[in-house]
């Protein structure tokens, strides 16, 4: 599983002109998945996730998680974060997951993110998206299990 996590100011996510998902601050989360992806990667990211300390405290401090500091996440399902352009000028991708697998991964993701008390907006899995963000900082962080 890899996630490229972002800290934001705002972030929405459409699909067709239709609004799926909107934060006024947190983290955007692309999220891919990989053969073999299971709970253990699921919750181990959600932990991270959870308790990364990227806000800042009364001191200025990055110190504070995602949840004291009032924010939110939108996460949008990624299968490109598994993209390999070693070789040649097309991406590989057979090293994402299938979406028959992907989707039920997201979903689970997703449950669990929410299952920590975060408020959590979505993109559209499958869809063509446009996500338009403001990356506070920044702070971009690669994540992986």
């Amino acid at each position: 599983m890899r996630v490229l996590l972002q800290r934001v100011s705002r972030a929405h996510v459409t699909v067709e002109g239709r609004e799926t998902g909107r934060i006024e601050g947190g983290y955007v989360v692309l999220a891919g998945f990989t053969h073999g992806d299971g709970s253990e990667q699921i919750e181990w990211m959600a932990d991270k996730i959870t308790g990364l300390r990227l806000f800042a405290d009364a001191d200025g401090k990055m110190n504070l998680p995602l949840a004291e500091a009032g924010g939110a996440l939108l996460v949008v399902s990624q299968f490109t974060l598994y993209g390999d352009a070693s070789k040649g000028r097309r991406p590989s991708f057979i090293q994402a997951a299938h979406p028959d697998a992907a989707r039920p991964l997201f979903g689970r993701f997703v449950a669990a993110l929410r299952e920590r008390g975060l408020r959590v907006e979505t993109g559209e899995f499958g869809a063509m998206m446009q996500v338009e963000l403001v990356n506070d900082g920044p702070v971009t962080l690669w994540l992986e299990r």
